[in-house]
C-alpha cells in the first residue's frame, strides 16, 4: 500500500480567522494543494503523535488536541490552558503520556499529561527560568524557543533563547520536572532550536544571534547527560556574524547525512553534509528561498524535496535538493498562506 501524507501549516491570525491550514501532499514532486482549514488563534507550533493519530497545536487558546482522519482532516478533542501565555514549541514522549511545552514569551518549560485516547490532561508541573539581567535588557530575559526529549528519551532539553542555555530536566516518578544539567552558550548567541543526529550519537543546536550551529556529541549512558562541544559553524552565506540576519530554523534528513538552516535578513536556506563517524559538519551551499523571513523548513518524506514557511513574504515555497551539485531548485508556485509559521508533514494512520 502507498504511504499517503498530509501536511498542516501554523499561522498567525486575526479574530475570527483560520490558523490551521490543511493540505495534500505530493511527495515526489514537491506540491501541496490546500484541502481545508481548522478554527485556532495564532497557532505557532504543530506536533502529531508516534503513531500519526493525533495532531497538537500551540497557540493563543494554550493547546489543542486533534484526531487525524485516514483523509488528513483534523477533528478538534479538546483545549486546554498552560496557566500562562502560549507556547512556542511541543515534544512528545516515547510513551506518548507526557508533553513538554517551551514558552518564549513567559520563560517557562511546562509539563502536560497526554491521555491514552490523544486527548489532553491537565498540567502536571511548570519551571520558570530565571533572568541574568534586567528584564529590560531583551537577550539576557527568559525565553524559551524549543523542547526536545534525548534520543534515549532520559531528559527533556529546554533550549532557552535569552538567557543562552539549554538547561535539562528529567521526569521524577512524581511527574514533576527536575533539572539536571545546564548547556551554557556565548553570550548573546541566542540558542534556538536542537535536533539529534538519527542515530542519537550527535546534537546540532542553532544559535540565531550568532547565526552558527554548534556540534555536540551526546552521552546519555550515565547518571547524567554528557554533551561534548565538537565544533561550530556559521550558517549565513557571509561567513560573518552580521547584525540583520537571525538564523531560525533547523533540520536534519531522515538519512543524517545533512543539516539544514534557514537565516532571516539575507533569507537563505544553508546545507551542510554530515561526517558520519564524527558527526562534524562542512557546509556545501547557503542559497536564496524566493520568500521573506524563512521562519520555518522542513524536508519531505524521502529527502528529495524541501519547504521553506516565508512569514513576511506569506508564502511557502519548495525546492529540489540536488545533493551532487550542492543546489537547490525551486518547484512550481510559491502556496500563499497569511503570516505561516510552521508546517508539518506527516503521514496519514491508515487504520483510524
Amino acid at each position: 500500500m502507498s504511504r499517503k501524507y498530509a501536511a498542516y501549516a501554523g499561522a498567525y491570525t486575526g479574530s475570527g480567522e483560520d490558523a490551521i491550514h490543511i493540505f495534500d501532499v505530493d511527495v515526489e514532486e514537491g506540491i501541496l494543494t490546500k484541502r481545508g482549514s481548522v478554527p485556532s488563534q495564532n497557532a505557532t507550533y504543530l506536533h502529531h503523535s508516534s503513531d500519526g493519530k493525533f495532531l497538537y497545536a500551540a497557540a493563543n487558546e494554550g493547546l489543542v488536541a486533534f484526531a487525524v482522519k485516514e483523509n488528513g482532516d483534523l477533528e478538534e478533542l479538546n483545549r486546554i490552558g498552560l496557566d500562562g501565555m502560549r507556547g512556542s514549541y511541543i515534544t512528545v514522549d516515547k510513551s506518548g503520556r507526557y508533553m513538554a511545552v517551551a514558552g518564549f514569551h513567559d520563560g517557562k518549560v511546562t509539563l502536560v499529561r497526554v491521555l491514552e485516547d490523544g486527548w489532553l490532561g491537565g498540567v502536571l508541573d511548570g519551571v520558570y527560568h530565571k533572568a541574568l539581567g534586567t528584564v529590560g535588557e531583551r537577550n539576557f530575559h527568559p525565553r524559551v524557543s524549543c523542547v526536545q526529549m534525548t534520543p534515549d528519551d532520559k531528559y527533556i532539553c529546554a533550549v532557552d533563547n535569552g538567557i543562552d542555555q539549554i538547561k535539562i530536566y528529567k521526569i521524577t516518578k512524581s511527574d514533576k520536572l527536575a533539572l539536571v544539567d545546564i548547556v551554557r552558550f556565548k553570550r548573546e548567541s541566542g540558542p534556538r532550536e536542537i535536533c539529534f543526529s538519527p542515530d542519537g550519537r550527535f546534537a546540532y543546536v542553532l544559535c540565531s544571534l550568532m547565526n552558527c550551529i554548534v556540534v555536540f556529541s551526546y552521552d546519555g549512558s550515565g547518571d547524567v547527560p554528557v554533551f561534548e562541544k565538537l565544533q561550530t559553524v556559521v550558517v549565513s552565506s557571509k561567513d560573518t556574524d552580521e547584525l540583520h540576519d537571525v538564523s531560525f530554523s533547523l533540520c536534519v534528513s531522515e538519512d543524517g547525512k545533512h543539516v539544514f538552516a534557514s537565516t532571516a535578513g539575507e533569507d537563505t536556506v544553508s546545507m551542510f553534509d554530515v561526517d558520519q563517524e564524527t558527526g562534524l559538519l562542512t557546509k556545501r551551499f547557503a542559497l536564496p528561498i524566493s520568500g521573506e523571513y524563512p521562519k520555518d523548513i522542513t524536508l519531505y518524506p524521502g529527502g528529495k524535496m524541501l519547504a521553506c514557511v516565508n512569514n513576511e513574504s506569506n508564502t511557502i515555497t519548495s525546492f529540489t535538493v540536488d545533493y551532487e551539485k550542492g543546489i537547490i531548485i525551486m518547484k512550481g508556485k510559491p502556496v500563499n498562506v497569511k503570516m505561516p509559521n510552521c508546517l508539518l508533514i506527516a503521514e496519514l494512520p491508515s487504520d483510524n
